[in-house]
């Protein structure tokens, strides 16, 4: 490859001559095309009149195995419009030491790697890689737009360690993220609803689990709206607070039994997952367990009849089953299902409303494990924000 077609790709320079840094760089020295007027950066007009020279070192993309640099002389014209600036140069934006292209190069490669590892592999400090990258996320997802959704789902994910929370919204239809928030209280989701405006009054129903910020500020600003609280959350509530409860009190029973008590201290997963989702050998220890322990049968029963109170055909058919599951928790004698069943009253508009709206936030559930990946590969966030962009970038929707 020649210096003639290599000018191609540095429009209005020519290459002077060529440098070798170190055995893996290389320093190509451009001259401005004589007889080629600077062209002014804002309104693109041809300018004579040359202010002063400066000299700037840019980093242009690989080629092969070797790092380029180019050294650029470029001009500060006085544009008889605009008065003074630099002069436009097409393949470099404003302000910058990386050329189009690879800015073009890295934010291609820091959709598929960490930054840290971008930055290894190229030699571009992270910070200016983030830059890159949060300019292209901005550009592309920095807007609201809320246009035509009727049904949202809401949820929370761990943000930091030290029970440091976000909220994340999703149109239920598209699965588009719309909106990410740090915090979890009344006031943190307020901004949404507020983007949100008269959109407010289009809104059918909101999934989420039974935390009362939310409910009540959807309630606030989208009163028609039926709140429908997930099925997930719920049942995952059940086993924290009613399975591990009487599996860890029937443990503590057997104290004197050392064996049998071992057996239902590691009996934890086998409670709470669903059964679908064990294997064969699983399958056997699990009915080995309820068969000698009353209490965990009980409660295991209980958890699973739980769950058809969300696919009830009808909100009548659906109080009908939950009058059945309250009457058992009752009879059960197990103080923690007792009190859970007694606290659940209070929701029951919302889990009626399952019947209606076939809404519930296993797909936030997915979207929450993809954001803890996301969060992963970075190596976690310190800028909310940028990371907020990451989590709708990875979300756009279904076309």
């Amino acid at each position: 490859m020649n210096a003639i077609s290599l000018e191609a790709f540095w429009k209005g320079f020519h290459v002077s001559r060529f440098e070798v840094l170190s055995d893996t760089e290389r320093l190509v020295i451009l001259e401005p095309v004589p007889d080629e007027f600077p062209r002014c950066a804002q309104c693109g007009e041809a300018c004579g009149l040359v202010h002063e020279r400066t000299v700037r070192r840019i980093r242009e993309r690989d080629l092969l195995d070797q790092r380029l640099w180019l050294e650029v002389p470029l001009r500060r014209v006085e544009c008889l419009r605009c008065g003074r600036g630099m002069e436009r140069v097409e393949w470099l934006a404003p302000r910058r030491r990386l050329t189009r292209r690879m800015e073009a190069w890295l934010e291609a490669l820091v959709q598929l790697l960490p930054i840290a590892h971008v930055s290894r592999l190229t030699g571009v400090h992270w910070s200016t890689i983030k830059d890159i990258d949060r300019r292209r996320l901005e550009a592309a997802h920095g807007g609201f737009d809320a246009t035509g959704v009727r049904r949202l789902l809401m949820d929370e994910f761990a943000l930091h360690t030290g029970h440091r929370y976000a909220t994340v919204v999703t149109d239920a239809d598209s699965l588009r993220v719309l909106w990410v928030g740090e915090g979890r209280s009344r006031e943190a989701v307020r901004p949404f609803f507020e983007l949100l405006g008269p959109q407010c009054a289009h809104i059918e129903a909101v999934a989420m689990d039974m935390n009362s910020a939310f409910d009540l500020e959807v309630r606030a600003h989208c009163p028609q709206a039926e709140v429908v609280y997930d099925l997930f959350h719920v049942v995952a509530k059940f086993g924290r607070e009613v399975v591990d409860r009487v599996r860890v009190d029937h443990a503590n029973a057997l104290r004197h039994d050392k064996p049998a008590r071992k057996v239902v201290k590691r009996s934890r997963w086998l409670l709470l997952r669903n059964r679908g989702n064990l294997n064969d050998e699983q399958i056997i220890k699990l009915d080995e367990l309820l068969a000698a322990n009353l209490p965990l049968a009980t409660v295991y029963l209980l958890k699973t009849s739980l769950k058809e109170l969300w696919y009830a055909p009808t909100a009548w058919s659906a109080f009908k089953r939950w009058r059945t599951w309250y009457r058992l928790c009752l009879e059960s004698g197990l103080a923690p299902a007792i009190q859970f069943a007694k606290r659940l009253k209070g929701y029951l508009r919302g889990i009626f409303a399952s019947a209606r709206f076939r809404l519930n936030t296993s797909v936030l559930e997915g979207i929450n494990n993809r954001i803890k990946v996301i969060k992963r590969m970075a190596y976690g966030y310190r800028d909310s924000t940028y990371f907020f962009l990451k989590i709708k970038a990875a979300f756009p929707g279904k076309a």
